[in-house]
């Protein structure tokens, strides 16, 4: 019987009950659109940071972190490549490298730069580098005087495939050592700093510039899951020695994505509150205002012997219908504007200088995680319920007398 009353009831005025159930559709689609995209931007941001030579744990010799100087070197790799073998899960890779700061100069040019030595076929399967080549080819292992170069560099440089870059850095006798590399490839990266940042060779032309011998400055490690972070790292820690060496999740290497991920769920979080207290005062009105017009007829009720708890659950029903077909068409809008947008994404390529400072892509690309779903859904729908018994509760208390005395 409350069921066909509140369909009923919700009917009789159409015009109040479209207006209030778009604003309940407009409400939950813009919880779960916006929702999505502040998490793709978190996703990208996470994936573009751990692509970008950090991965999802990194090996340092003890001190690394703090003073990353060619002293802090690890002299003996064999040593973690046992460890790694050992506690690593199955599908985990991994892979040696060296990394210090250089200068990078040509005849007309010179420019601050980080000169990674990479292990080419390991390299290419754990971070960006391996498919980021654009012009020329990627190295191989035999590649003694070849490096790969950013295209933002390339630009700044005024140079081009085939043409010499000299790198400079400080090698393990303090003395400067100096190499001329010829331009292999160059690459393309989520951002332009990156492109301008990093210049690759292989590992054992930096080890043989910077006179390391077999000497590392890190072991960057991807897992299959990245559930499994901390519970590898704690393995590791416990398997190398402390005094020797250090263990880093990527939380902690990247600590600006840390933090804006952390923002972000407290913004989504404070979005909802903001969308359903203006959407809930438009329940609370409209409802309220359909209790006004039906005075006379809830004394009626009362007076043929309804409750006053019968009264409340009537209008709490009618209730009920609004919200469940406003969050019906809202959740359905919202996962049809994700999926239109899951092929190309946003692109926000005239924003990329600001963009590029946290770390985020140029092109955004909506994510659904199911708890925000759930959240949204169950914010409107409980919250509803609950701001809809104040009119509820006011019709209930409608007495006969003074309902038939009401014009």
């Amino acid at each position: 019987m409350y069921f066909r009353l509140g369909w009923r009831n919700i009917w009789r005025n159409p015009r109040r009950t479209l207006v209030i159930m778009t604003a309940v559709i407009i409400g939950v689609w813009s919880m779960i659109f916006l929702g999505s995209l502040m998490r793709g931007i978190a996703d990208q941001m996470v994936r573009n940071g751990i692509a970008t030579l950090t991965g999802h744990i990194q090996v340092h010799h003890n001190g690394y972190r703090d003073d990353p100087v060619i002293e802090n070197s690890i002299t003996d790799p064999e040593a973690v490549e046992t460890a790694l073998k050992r506690f690593l899960p199955p599908g985990a890779r991994w892979s040696h490298r060296v990394r210090v700061n250089a200068i990078a100069s040509n005849a007309r040019h010179s420019s601050g730069v980080t000169l990674v030595g990479i292990d080419p076929q390991r390299e290419a399967k754990i971070s960006f580098i391996g498919g980021a080549v654009t012009q020329g080819r990627y190295m191989n292992p035999d590649n003694r005087n070849g490096i790969v170069v950013g295209k933002a560099l390339v630009d700044k440089f005024k140079t081009k495939l085939g043409r010499k870059l000299v790198l400079m850095s400080r090698d393990t006798d303090g003395e400067i050592a100096s190499r001329a590399f010829r331009i292999l490839g160059i690459f393309r990266a989520e951002t332009e700093a990156t492109e301008k940042r990093f210049v690759f060779v292989t590992l054992l032309a930096a080890q043989q510039m910077l006179k390391l011998e077999k000497g590392i400055s890190e072991v960057s490690i991807t897992l299959p899951s990245h559930r499994e972070v901390h519970q590898v790292a704690h393995a590791l820690r416990a398997g190398l020695p402390s005094d020797q060496y250090e263990i880093h999740t990527w939380q902690e290497l990247l600590p600006l994505v840390t933090a804006v991920l952390k923002l972000y769920d407290g913004f989504i979080f404070l979005w909802f509150l903001v969308v359903f207290i203006a959407m809930g005062f438009g329940i609370v009105n409209t409802i309220l205002m359909a209790v006004f017009e039906r005075i006379r007829e809830f004394g009626l009720l009362n007076a043929l012997g309804m409750k006053p708890w019968g009264i409340i659950k009537e209008v709490l029903t009618e209730s009920f219908f609004l919200l469940i077909l406003g969050m019906l068409i809202g959740n359905s809008l919202g996962f049809l504007s994700i999926f239109a947008l899951s092929g190309n994404g946003i692109d926000l390529s005239s924003l990329a200088a600001g963009l590029e400072y946290f770390g985020m892509s140029r092109v955004i690309y909506p994510i659904i995680q199911g708890k925000d779903i759930v959240m949204a859904n169950l914010v409107v729908f409980i919250l509803g319920i609950v701001v809809s018994l104040y009119p509820a509760v006011k019709a209930a208390r409608f007495t006969p007398v003074e309902a038939l005395a009401h014009t």
